[in-house]
């Protein structure tokens, strides 16, 4: 199923260097290892962090013994002696990395620091974290399953190391806050909902507005610094437009594109039409084909 060597070269050519809006990490090595056989007693100075797939073994951290089987992760602190036993091997995914504390919040620093002094080392039946979800994701496949786009991997790799403090520290989960929506993103949700819509004869702006999750007055100011034009005035215009476009190009009955444009009567279509256009619908539909 997994392409292990090829994700090993893959992790380690396209994933060190990882940034994101909530932090800046410094991989030292992904590792991607169908058989991995028992190492010695050592440190490190970083962070690393397995995942294993099959077999079994034991994990030894500064002192204290735990069992190792498919579907276990473990973290190895710095700074912190540790040894892997396998029986006789173990197909494991692992990465080794540090934070860059100086590119990074307070409180992502705030989560690492307590994922290097918690007492929880072991976490077994982990298939079904996000962590171990991502990590699986970012696992070359062989056959018909795809794998991930080379372009979204660093994303995806930054997302997992982000999730690990929630497996280890759950105490202390990283903060995470979602981004606003920029204005002109609002405005353009706002207009698609309306155009797409235009036969609701109450578009109102509350409506409008409760559908992307905004005040009725902040989708006011919106359309005013946006379009520069009251909401009220923009609906009426596109209704129009709509309708002028119906008008010149299908057979529909006046009443009928009324209806559909949402003007409710032909009377209010017919005033409204002629102040914007400066001609009845009649009369445009008239002219438009002849000049077609």
């Amino acid at each position: 199923m997994y392409l292990w060597n090829e994700s090993d070269t893959w992790l380690n050519q396209y994933a060190l260097r990882l940034k994101s809006s909530d932090a800046v990490f410094n991989v030292h090595y992904w590792g991607v290892n169908e058989q991995l056989t028992s190492n010695f007693l050592h440190k490190h100075s970083f962070f690393e962090i397995c995942y294993v797939l099959g077999g079994q073994g034991t994990y030894t951290d500064n002192g204290t013994t735990y069992e190792l089987r498919s579907g276990t992760m473990f973290c190895s602190r710095p700074g912190i002696n540790h040894t892997i036993q396998c029986d006789p091997t173990l197909a494991i995914l692992y990465v080794a990395f540090e934070l860059d504390e100086s590119s990074s919040p307070e409180t992502v620093r705030a989560a690492f620091q307590a994922m290097a002094v918690s007492d929880q080392i072991v976490v077994y039946d982990g298939d079904n974290l996000p962590a171990a979800q991502l990590w699986r994701s970012i696992i070359r496949r062989s056959g018909d399953a795809p794998s991930l786009p080379e372009a979204v991997l660093p994303q995806i790799a930054c997302s997992l190391l982000l999730a690990l403090p929630g497996v280890f520290a759950d105490s202390l989960q990283v903060e995470w806050t979602a981004p606003r929506r920029s204005s002109s993103a609002l405005l353009k949700q706002a207009k698609l909902f309306i155009t797409d819509n235009l036969s609701d004869d109450e578009l109102s702006l509350e409506k409008v507005a409760a559908q992307i999750n905004l005040s009725p007055r902040h989708l006011s100011r919106l359309f005013s610094s946006g379009v520069y034009e009251s909401y009220t005035n923009y609906v009426r215009k596109q209704r129009v437009r709509k309708a002028a476009e119906m008008l010149r190009y299908s057979e529909l009955s006046i009443k009928e594109i009324a209806e559909k444009t949402g003007f409710g009567s032909v009377h209010y279509f017919t005033r409204t039409f002629s102040a914007l256009m400066h001609v009845t619908p009649a009369r445009f539909r008239e002219e438009s084909q002849t000049h077609d």
